[in-house]
This record gives structure tokens, C-alpha cells and sequence, in this order.
């Protein structure tokens, strides 16, 4: 099978685990803290649910397949293909009742990713490509009112950027970037870049893929926060690495570009 053919198995993935989440977002729903004393890590009954509801659909339509979860671990991460699941991906924003966040659904070959979806039911749109092209699927206005009308799929490019002076750069949080001298690294390409945003999780990257951001840095992320996201950014023509220009699929460093000029600065910045 290729990545392809899993399509529309994804699609379910993503209705599924709406289905679980949006009852729960903008209500006085709970948060446990997984740090254990550390730095506020939010986990919440609709991160588990959603992440379950998931795994129990892949056990019955492909029970040969791995699945690796934020929140239940892995279950034969090393079979062909492997399902990489992030039920709430920005789940401090959905605690706090932002739309600023996505479920993340990828599925790697041999340890390659090779299709991802981020979906966010409660804005109904859905990020997915394959590596080779990625579209996004949402409900489009009708004439005359502002009520969705219609379910509209449209190609997504990036955008060109010719370096920082013109860039838009993303990060979630500089204090999230912990180690001094990578926060160093950070700040010496923010110091250069045209404007410069905070937040948005997985919809940064969703954003570059669409043309609307041209930079995207972040530290210490797991394979839960990037394999859906690498088929996107790449299909989308940009590039994904880790900052010393390695595979993401084990998280880390992360660098998202949609032009090469401006991912080819940044990165020199970042590891000077």
C-alpha cells in the first residue's frame, strides 16, 4: 500500500477523535500536571479519550501496525508501518480556550514518515499531505451569509521568502527552549527577522505550509509532535529538519522553512 491509500482511513482517525474532543473544549474541563514538579505539562481526559478512541479504530482495521501516542506509549514501534498519534497537540491552549491547537495523526514506513494529518474539528479544518502534495480541507462561507456552506479541498504552497529581513519566524514559547546556548542561537535569528510570533503549537507549521509564516523553530519536541507534520511541510514545498539538517522523526531541534534561502540563514545562525 502507499501513503496514499491510507487516506481516507486517516479522515476516520480525525473523526473519530474530534468526536472525543470537542465536547470537552471551552468547558471547566480539568488538567492533571504530567511534570511531576517540573514545567506545567497539561493532560486532560480528552487527550486520553481521543488517543484511545484512535488506537482501538487502528487495532481493528490494521492490527499488523505499530502505534506510537503521547499518552499510551508504544505498542510495536518497530513494525512496518507505525501509527504516531498526538490526540492534543497544544493542549495549554485548549485548556485555555484557544483554537490554537490540532490532533496529530502521521504514519511512518520503515521508520520514514510518510503521510500526516493535523485536523482541528472545532475550526473544521484538515492539514494533510503526503510528502509529494498537501491540501487543506475546510468549510468554506457562502454568499451573502457567514455560515459554512461547503466543504472545500485546495492545494497549499509556500511561500518564497529571500531571508530573515522579510521573514515571519514562529516559535511556541523561548522559554520552552531550555538549554542556554540553544536559546542563545534562537534569539540571534528572531534579532533578525521581520516579525516574529509566539504560540500556535502545530498550526505553525500548518501556517508555513500554507504560505503565511516562513520560519518555524523549536527544541526538545518527540516524535508525537513532528512525523504528521514533516508530509505536510514537505509536500507543501518546504523543508524539515532537525538543526544540524537531520531526519525529524526523532524529534529534537527542529527547523521548518518554506523557502530554502531563508532555511539556509536560519540554520547557519542556529548552529554557528
Amino acid at each position: 500500500m502507499t501513503a496514499v491509500d491510507f487516506a481516507g482511513f486517516v479522515d476516520r482517525l480525525a473523526q473519530v477523535s474530534g468526536e472525543v474532543i470537542l465536547p470537552f473544549f471551552r468547558t471547566t474541563i480539568g488538567a492533571e500536571d504530567k511534570s511531576r514538579g517540573g514545567v506545567f505539562d497539561p493532560v486532560t481526559e480528552a487527550d486520553r479519550g481521543a488517543e484511545a478512541a484512535m488506537r482501538r479504530l487502528i487495532a481493528q482495521t490494521f492490527p499488523a501496525h505499530g502505534v506510537v501516542g503521547e499518552e499510551y506509549g508504544q505498542d510495536r514501534a518497530d513494525a512496518e508501518y507505525v501509527w504516531v498519534l498526538d490526540p492534543i497537540d497544544g493542549t495549554k491552549s485548549f485548556i485555555s480556550g484557544l483554537p490554537t491547537w490540532g490532533t496529530l495523526i502521521g504514519l511512518t514506513h520503515r521508520g520514514k514518515p510518510v503521510y500526516g494529518m493535523m485536523a482541528q474539528p472545532f475550526t473544521r479544518e484538515r492539514y494533510f499531505g503526503d510528502g509529494k502534495r498537501t491540501r487543506l480541507r475546510c468549510l468554506a462561507p457562502s454568499r451573502g451569509d457567514a455560515l459554512p456552506s461547503e466543504w472545500l479541498t485546495r492545494p497549499l504552497r509556500t511561500r518564497e521568502c529571500a531571508g530573515l529581513a522579510e521573514a515571519t519566524v514562529m516559535t511556541t514559547n523561548p522559554a520552552l527552549i531550555r538549554a542556554d546556548a540553544d536559546r542563545d542561537a534562537y534569539r540571534r535569528v528572531e534579532a533578525k527577522a521581520r516579525l516574529v510570533r509566539y504560540g500556535g503549537d502545530c498550526y505553525a507549521y500548518c501556517a508555513l505550509a500554507a504560505g503565511h509564516v516562513d520560519l518555524v523553530i523549536e527544541t526538545g519536541l518527540k516524535p508525537h509532535d513532528v512525523v504528521a507534520l514533516a508530509p505536510i511541510v514537505a509536500g507543501a514545498g518546504g523543508i524539515m529538519t532537525t538543526w544540524e539538517g537531520g531526519d525529524v522523526a526523532g524529534g529534537g531541534r527542529i527547523i521548518a522553512a518554506g523557502d530554502a534561502r531563508v532555511y539556509e540563514e536560519a540554520k547557519r545562525l542556529l548552529t554557528a
